[in-house]
């Protein structure tokens, strides 16, 4: 497989990851997802700006638009879950809670969106076409 290729499949299931935990922000209701970021602390609005993000950027790495910025700002919210919300539970989580291991697998797949020159077939691609492509 070209590399294109499987830059283009990291990306889209990537994407797909992120809208999934934005769905099911939505699907537990806003204002619940909003009443437990409350009890552990976190300002109640957040559950909202993070589901619409979810749910948008996820789409956005999907067809690949405007990915290296998604991408950065994934990396920032993962980066705040974990400290905000996972890093007392640890690594792998405990019987109440999951660990901060997806995080970190999502973070380095963002890292590479961020920052590499390849970042598959998509929008991005055909709206600012570059010498190496």
């Amino acid at each position: 497989m070209k590399t294109t290729t499987i830059v283009t499949i990291m990306r889209v299931l990537v994407g797909i990851l992120f809208v999934a935990h934005g769905i099911s922000k939505f699907q537990m209701g806003l204002d619940n997802t909003a009443g437990w970021f409350g009890s552990i602390g976190l300002p109640e609005f957040a559950a909202y700006v993070v589901a619409y993000f979810e749910l948008i950027g996820g789409i956005a790495l999907i067809i690949g638009f405007a990915t290296r910025y998604f991408a950065i700002g994934f990396i920032i919210m993962l980066i705040g879950a974990i400290v905000a919300v996972k890093l007392p539970v640890g690594l792998l989580g405990n019987a109440q809670m999951t660990g901060y291991e997806l995080d970190l697998a999502m973070i380095a797949l963002a890292g590479y969106f961020a920052i590499a020159d390849e970042r598959g077939l998509g929008l991005d691609r055909l709206l600012f076409k570059t010498k190496n492509q």
